[in-house]
């Protein structure tokens, strides 16, 4: 196929993007770069850098050529800052991924692969699956909602076929590609960061949670299984199966100073931490039920313990402790 990803120059779209070239796929990356990283980009892939936020942008990018599928990575991701700046989220990633939708179907891409989020889950004691309730804890959450709904609709309308991804936590790292945002916000890679002496800390926030240790619960999953799901769910979509929803984890929660005590030890760093009050828009428990993806399309995680996902970051933080060079 040839493949459109947009934010491919970012942590997960970057992965995904290798994965496809490696399957022999054609792949044309889209990114403005704001969050993205040059060396991010694979070898063998196109690059345009542009803004989804640019209607005259995309329809050149897209117009250039035939693409068989779009693969959606574009998005501002940080959930304690969507509750400061709810202004700029939903336009970044409602009103632009409503360009880029409107874009795909004018150009006859029938194909939509979309990078979601547990984030639109309620909280729960149980692993979540797709059918539960939905009911978004921060306005990133709800911009994800509301962009599968714009989905749901040009499939009804257009016959636009979707797969939705919703990650639980995407984390870990290969040779030469790991995780590197811009401010750095996910808990991973702030506690290495502690280990490599960048940060004098780690800020847990909040320990009066209902969670057996009062700290939040999340499910990690490898960015390599990631990567793999995605591959999955474009080759699954067909006029049988033309709108596909499925749960990114593995099924097992790590509380935030669980992840920091395995740190600790993989590192050999006393990494210390501090409690301080809770932030708007976080969940205390998001856990995955990843049955669906694993029945239907034989999906399963290849790296699915927490040391081994934080011992490969731990490699790659190593060796790049300043992230990429751009």
């Amino acid at each position: 196929m040839n493949v459109f990803v947009t934010g491919g120059a970012g942590y997960i779209g970057g992965m995904v993007a290798q994965a496809l070239l490696e399957a022999g796929h054609q792949v044309t990356i889209y990114d403005n770069l704001s969050k993205g990283h040059r060396a991010a980009i694979p070898q063998g892939a196109s690059f345009i850098r542009g803004d989804i936020l640019s209607q005259d942008e995309l329809d050149r990018a897209m117009g250039a050529q035939v693409y068989d599928a779009v693969l959606h990575f574009a998005a501002l991701i940080e959930a304690g800052e969507s509750m400061k700046d709810p202004t700029r989220f939903f336009h970044n990633n409602v009103t632009g991924s409503a360009h880029l939708i409107d874009c795909a179907q004018r150009h006859g891409v029938d194909r939509i692969v979309f990078s979601s989020s547990a984030g639109v889950y309620q909280s729960k004691d149980d692993p979540l699956c797709e059918d539960d309730p939905v009911g978004p804890s921060s306005v990133y959450g709800e911009t994800k909602l509301m962009v599968e709904r714009m989905l749901h609709w040009y499939h009804v309308v257009f016959g636009l076929k979707v797969a939705v991804l919703r990650y639980f936590n995407a984390a870990g790292a290969i040779p030469g590609r790991g995780e590197a945002h811009q401010p750095e916000s996910h808990l991973i890679p702030l506690v290495l960061q502690v280990a490599l002496g960048q940060r004098e800390k780690i800020f847990v926030y909040g320990d009066d949670y209902p969670t057996s240790d009062g700290s939040c619960i999340r499910d990690y999953v490898h960015i390599v299984d990631l990567a793999s799901a995605h591959l999955s769910a474009l080759a699954a979509l067909n006029d049988q199966r033309p709108f596909l929803t499925y749960n990114l984890g593995t099924g097992r929660g790590f509380s935030v100073k669980e992840v920091i005590a395995a740190a600790r030890t993989i590192t050999g760093h006393p990494i210390p931490a501090e409690v301080t009050p809770r932030r708007p828009g976080d969940a205390a428990r998001l856990v995955a039920d990843s049955s669906r993806i694993q029945a239907e399309l034989g999906w399963q995680p290849s790296i699915p313990t927490i040391t081994d996902i934080i011992r490969s970051a731990w490699e790659w933080h190593q060796s790049h402790p300043t992230g990429y060079e751009v």
